[in-house]
């Protein structure tokens, strides 16, 4: 009896500044690009479930942000911000040569392919955000305050002669995750816990800084949130989960605004049975809407394959000269210059309101 080998993973690292942004590769050498960015506090096992769903033609690379995972944490008096994490996505791309890509990002990982497409629209050509409008619009009146809190928070941290962190046992780390994250998993659990945990004397400490824990001191009103998202040139997929970040956007108006400045621009919409964590928990219910030509054409492969990212003819650019992948190596990236990009036909939207899965799904306008 054989069974379904599993897809070969390797390990990145990509020198920053301040040490490395590490990562885990899947996928052919010169498969189309796709970078996936996890959401706060969780790190780049995130992706592990669903990867094997995804079209194997694609080259994945799940990124640690900064202070997350096995990534190295910012210096001290160095804040959090999504603009310092789309920084962190411009020097990964630089470093593997990617000059068009596509992002999937899991919530506040969704922000910052949201935030990147918008800084640098010609280089995203498909972002797919996961229970996440890709936009934090704030009140005005409340900017302050939270830039406030936010500065006051790091500051109070620094006065501190040293930084402390919690020793526990695998056992009590498990329930301490899920304490924080009761919709996971037990297998999410654990999933997360092979890059959220360094053994030390004694047991194990979370890896992640603990700096992420503070206010996001750069925010931004519905306005401007809705201009960068009028500079974003990728076809965009916004996958709701409705027991979720979806429940949110019923209670706030500035979300709600935001949601209808997708429709507006003809991106598209779908609501999917699940909690925050579904691509991970459960990610075959992201294939539940099919091409209504193609019922063979998944969700997220359909997405991926309606626009600019299949292109016939189009050959992705190689990996850096005396550079490979292999499973259970490491891959250091060296800081190269940016390629030339390459030019992409614009390819119609389709859309695929059919759900012969089973599933329950809702396809937005």
């Amino acid at each position: 009896m054989s069974s379904t080998p599993k897809q070969a993973v390797s390990e990145l690292s990509v020198p920053v500044p301040w040490g490395e942004v590490r990562g885990k590769v899947w996928g052919p050498d010169h498969g189309r690009p796709v970078l996936c960015v996890h959401g706060w506090a969780d790190n780049c096992g995130t992706f592990n479930t669903i990867i094997s769903l995804l079209p194997k033609d694609c080259r994945y690379v799940a990124m640690d942000l900064a202070g997350h995972g096995r990534s190295s944490h910012h210096p001290p008096g160095v804040f959090y911000t999504i603009p310092q994490y789309v920084a962190d996505i411009r020097r990964v791309v630089e470093g593997l040569q990617w000059t068009k890509f596509s992002i999937i990002g899991h919530s506040m990982g969704g922000n910052v392919g949201a935030t990147f497409s918008a800084i640098y629209p010609e280089m995203v050509d498909a972002l797919i955000l996961l229970d996440v409008l890709g936009f934090v619009p704030t009140d005005p009146k409340e900017i302050c305050n939270v830039m406030r809190k936010g500065m006051d928070n790091m500051l109070q941290f620094e006065k501190k002669t040293e930084e402390k962190k919690r020793i526990y046992t695998y056992e009590e780390a498990v329930e301490r995750l899920l304490a924080a994250n009761p919709t996971l998993s037990n297998q999410s659990v654990h999933i997360l816990l092979e890059r959220g945990l360094v053994q030390v004397e004694g047991g194990f400490v979370f890896s992640r800084d603990l700096r992420i824990n503070f206010s996001n001191i750069v925010k931004s009103t519905l306005e401007q949130s809705l201009e960068m998202l009028s500079i974003v040139q990728a076809s965009v997929l916004v996958i709701l989960a409705d027991k979720g970040f979806g429940l949110n956007i019923s209670k706030s108006n500035l979300l709600s605004a935001l949601l209808q400045g997708y429709r507006d621009r003809n991106h598209t919409v779908v609501t999917v049975p699940g909690d925050h964590h579904v691509h991970l928990n459960n990610p075959e219910v992201l294939f539940c809407i099919t091409d209504h030509h193609k019922r063979r054409v998944q969700l997220i492969q359909q997405h991926l394959d309606s626009y600019v990212v299949v292109v016939p003819g189009l050959v992705c650019p190689p990996l850096p000269a005396g550079l490979s992948f292999g499973a259970g190596r490491l891959w250091s990236v060296p800081v190269l210059p940016r390629a030339r990009a390459a030019g992409c036909p614009q390819v119609e939207q389709q859309n695929n309101p059919a759900s012969p899965s089973g599933h329950q799904c809702e396809l937005q306008r």
